[in-house]
């Protein structure tokens, strides 16, 4: 007898959510074969079939969140196959990321479309059948905009008539008075982090302003030569370049050894707001990368957030967390630290503003707020200001910044 169980997919990951099953008791299965769809703290995730066999027992209903652990399905095994005896152990039963499957994966004995676990959600929350949707897509994939498509194509359609002769009844239905959001998954995640983050670090949140004038006008000679560099790859430059010169807010505090650890790495976390809720990848060795490699992993980044494609490896390890919330409006905040880190900056929306300007004339400028939230354990608001005031140096002289554009 086959056991799948649920395994740690990620740092610090405890519990998962039954989302969906792709099968029943009594299927036959095959190895690979999609399972369970599960969501962790961190992503939707599949659970592939260890071997070859029939479903004999299904254990946990769906909505149910289970510790790691776990055993949700036992499986009547007709014996792995060749290439699951070449797998170590661990990886038999691995929830494995769903964006990006391959197509020889997919191609089980059901025939199962390609299509992202959000895609699929969108589809089980209609009642519809998504391997009748045709995928607009050139490699076979539905998407999103396919299953709303065949949503209002069929509420487009006209009504069937059975019998004239029967009568009409109108129902007025009554408003509700309430309805609830489920409590669990990614937003119960955000929570708990939040909360203790806030209950353990004094937060002080530190306002300024940027010029990002002379920036706007550098992106712009530089989309006439050919090169398309975003706002958010400078503004992540010139933070490294600041964290370098103040590492005490690439920090995290060791408490129980009374120490503060300086890191040497810098892992900037991106906060991203997606459908299923705020997600924090994470830029590895962003020191080590120039500006046009920040540019292009910054849009990879994104790309696999709002898709659900992100590893678990692309989830951990930040030291310091950047949140862009601009292009959303945003003028201020007082933005929560990503625990156990020190600090965590956000870049507001940017204003066109009269300035002076080197003459001391007036001249329109563009500001950007900015609001950087630390812990005041750990750094003194002196030093924040002066930090701020280096990362603005560096945003309003980009040409600085240019010197690593390979």
């Amino acid at each position: 007898m086959l056991e799948v169980k649920l395994h740690d997919i990620g740092e610090g990951m405890t519990e998962g959510e039954i989302v969906h099953y792709f099968v029943k008791e009594g299927d036959t299965v095959t190895t690979d074969q999609p399972l369970v769809e599960v969501q962790t703290d961190k992503m939707v995730a599949e659970l592939p079939s260890p071997g070859n066999g029939e479903i004999h027992e299904i254990l946990i209903p769906i909505g149910e969140t289970v510790q790691v652990g776990t055993t949700l399905i036992y499986i009547e095994g007709v014996g792995p196959s060749k290439s699951t005896q070449a797998k170590k152990p661990n990886d038999q039963t691995t929830i494995k990321p769903t964006q990006g499957l391959q197509q020889q994966r997919v191609q089980t004995t059901i025939n199962r479309v390609l299509a992202t676990p959000y895609t699929r959600k969108i589809a089980r929350d209609h009642h519809i059948d998504i391997e009748k949707v045709s995928a607009s897509d050139p490699s076979g994939r539905v998407t999103e905009e396919d299953v709303y498509q065949y949503i209002n194509k069929s509420n487009n359609q006209p009504p069937t008539i059975e019998s004239s002769e029967q009568p009409i009844k109108l129902e007025l239905q009554q408003p509700k008075e309430q309805e609830t959001i489920p409590f669990r998954g990614i937003r119960k995640t955000i929570a708990n982090k939040m909360t203790q983050s806030i209950y353990t670090i004094p937060h002080v949140t530190h306002f300024d302003e940027i010029n990002l004038t002379r920036l706007f006008h550098l992106r712009e000679d530089l989309k006439k030569s050919g090169e398309n560099i975003s706002v958010s790859a400078f503004l992540l430059k010139a933070l490294v370049m600041a964290l370098k010169d103040f590492p005490i807010f690439n920090a995290q505090l060791d408490e129980e050894n009374e120490q503060i650890i300086l890191k040497k790495n810098y892992h900037i976390g991106l906060a991203t707001d997606t459908d299923e809720g705020l997600v924090v990848p994470v830029l590895h060795n962003a020191n080590q990368k120039s500006l046009r490699q920040i540019h292009q992993e910054i849009k990879s980044i994104n790309n696999k957030a709002q898709n659900g494609g992100l590893q678990p490896r692309e989830l951990q390890g930040s030291t310091f967390t950047m949140s862009n919330v601009g292009p959303l409006g945003s003028t201020g905040a007082t933005p929560i630290i990503n625990y156990p880190e020190t600090a965590l900056i956000a870049f507001h929306k940017t204003r066109k503003m009269p300035v002076f300007n080197e003459h001391e004339e007036i001249v329109v400028g563009h500001m950007m707020n900015v609001s950087m939230s630390f812990d005041h354990r750990v750094a003194d608001g002196a030093t924040a200001v002066a930090f701020t005031n280096r990362l603005a140096s560096l945003i309003e002289n980009p040409n600085n910044l240019m010197l690593e554009l390979v």
